[in-house]
């Protein structure tokens, strides 16, 4: 279980999660038309190796993300990162030139994506996690494709002075993401997260947020015995989670001045042409709970 000021790298607790979400996004690029191409997700799970390159050559048949409930989480991922790629290329588009990514953990948009000249991006994350990303990229030759700050801090912490003693603008408008984030923290730790973006965002400032509705109190305690029982065998998830939301994203946005779109996962799965799953399954419970909200600062 979580306590106050842990702490991980990219093998370990929140840090693994990062690594299944980047094996995820590689066998979506394996599809013949993959929703989504990150070919560095397969780069991350070649340098840590065992199961996760495994997984890759199909030699990992009893992997969780093999599964039936995988097959739909692929789709997940592939949909989700489709999504916020375009959400960053919109406010590229817009003139954005500051992009905030917080807790980066394998998020290869600063490699991968065509960013206007000028750009810098900042990433917020666990020094060790960050440590491993700078690593792999240097060691196979690759370069971001705009100036990339990594910022080593706890987002339970002082971001804020982090993020601003590394150079970031608060008179410029912004583009911030939280993808795979908000059910790491704590309830106030989400409203704080709200409020630092929002404390920093400019007029036409840009963000980007996933997220899940909790389960109950029941269904959350159930859940993590079961994990517990099955003894770790596919990794701990429930036993990393808070299980808590302050406020809907779009409504606390909205609340603050700035224009919010939240968009289901069910329907952006349709849009993009991919099957849902029976809603009484895991899969189904997962995609039914998440939503995926933008939101513009007037």
């Amino acid at each position: 279980m979580r306590t106050d000021g842990d702490s991980w790298d990219i093998t370990t607790s929140v840090g693994s999660t990062a690594l299944f979400v980047a094996a995820a996004r590689a066998l979506e690029a394996q599809k013949a038309e993959p929703l989504a191409v990150d070919s560095y997700a397969e780069v991350f799970c070649r340098a840590v190796g065992g199961q996760w390159a495994e997984l890759l050559d199909d030699n990992e048949p009893d992997h969780q993300l093999k599964s039936e409930f995988g097959d739909y989480f692929v789709s997940f991922q592939g949909a989700r990162t489709r999504y916020f790629d375009g959400y960053f290329r919109a406010a590229a588009d817009a003139g954005v030139r500051q992009v905030v990514i917080l807790a980066a953990g394998l998020d290869s948009r600063a490699y991968r994506l065509p960013w206007p000249d000028g750009t810098k991006i900042y990433e917020l994350d666990q020094p060790q996690v960050l440590d491993f990303k700078r690593e792999v990229m240097a060691a196979h030759g690759h370069k971001p494709t705009a100036e990339r700050r990594e910022i080593a801090v706890d987002l339970r912490d002082d971001w804020l002075k982090s993020l601003k003693d590394s150079g970031f603008d608060p008179s410029k408008p912004s583009a911030w993401i939280a993808e795979g984030l908000l059910m790491y923290l704590p309830a106030t730790a989400q409203d704080q997260l709200f409020a630092g973006i929002d404390t920093l965002a400019s007029s036409g400032s840009h963000v980007a947020i996933e997220e899940s509705v909790p389960i109950s109190a029941e269904e959350f305690t159930a859940a993590v015995e079961e994990e517990r029982a099955a003894g770790g065998t596919q990794g701990p998830f429930f036993q990393l989670v808070y299980n808590e939301q302050h406020a809907p994203a779009a409504k606390w946005f909205a609340g603050h001045g700035w224009t919010a779109v939240a968009t289901p996962l069910t329907g952006y799965l349709r849009e993009v042409g991919r099957s849902l799953a029976a809603p009484d399954t895991e899969a189904g419970r997962m995609i039914a709970n998440c939503s995926l909200v933008s939101a513009i600062k007037e």
